[in-house]
């Protein structure tokens, strides 16, 4: 079972539109997937308009394998199920604080679904804590929306400065360009600068800013099952078959 997840430690850069789009891909793909939202803001499960349990708090997502297990929700898709967030998830960090071996508690809280998933994919909250360096150390890969801004470019540094300073691995780092406008001078020109200084970490598909992925959250679907010949879905597909042939 391959774990990935759609991270970033600033809000705002396409992260669940990425997470929801990547998970129908794979499971359009064949791929049993299961897409575990880990934001209490329940962004992915609104989108597949499912449910959260409110019997699945901190404690029983990490300790019961029963009740983690009940929770998952089907979802309108073949191949594609969601774990919906609630709002208890918000305490993930404080009650991990207080486990042994809090660093692999949320492996091994997956293992409970190994057995029905080719690939569970993370939705994550943005920033980083002991909740993300969980999910640092779980997944095979994780995958870095990045606008095309100066600050966003940071913040791609801070994420790699974090992983040499905790001894994790760099080329599990999957960056790659979110919500561009070609209109946009800087756009261009930090696309150059990162592709050239991160060459190994970014990939070559760029999300375009789209109002098809605005819409998103009035059909409440993925934009690649409702505007499939968007330019939008089709930079999803394009990462979905760029990110395989990278990882395997």
């Amino acid at each position: 079972m391959l774990i990935l997840s759609c991270y970033s430690n600033k809000g705002g850069v396409g992260k669940t539109a990425t997470a929801v789009n990547l998970a129908h891909a794979l499971a359009l793909a064949g791929q049993r997937t299961l897409l575990c939202d880990l934001d209490p803001q329940g962004a992915s499960g609104f989108y597949f308009r499912v449910k959260p349990s409110k019997k699945l708090t901190e404690a029983r997502f990490f300790e019961d394998v029963q009740r983690f297990t009940k929770a998952i929700r089907g979802s309108n898709y073949e191949n594609l199920d969601i774990l919906p967030a609630n709002m208890t998830f918000r305490d993930f960090d404080v009650f991990l604080a207080r486990m042994r071996n809090t660093r692999s508690r949320l492996k091994k809280a997956l293992k409970a679904v190994k057995g029905d998933y080719d690939v569970v994919l993370l939705d994550c909250p943005p920033n980083i804590s002991t909740l993300s360096e969980n999910v640092f150390r779980a997944s095979d890969a994780i995958v870095v929306p990045v606008i095309p801004t100066t600050l966003s470019q940071r913040t791609f540094e801070q994420l790699e400065a974090f992983f040499r300073d905790n001894d994790l691995p760099l080329s599990k780092l999957h960056g790659f360009f979110s919500m561009v406008q070609g209109v946009k001078s800087l756009h261009g020109d930090t696309i150059r600068e990162m592709s050239k200084a991160h060459k190994k970490r970014i990939l070559k598909t760029q999300v375009p800013f789209s109002s098809d992925i605005e819409r998103m959250g009035v059909h409440r679907a993925p934009v690649t099952a409702t505007a499939p010949r968007s330019a939008a879905a089709q930079a999803y597909s394009a990462l979905h078959r760029e990110l395989v042939a990278r990882i395997g």
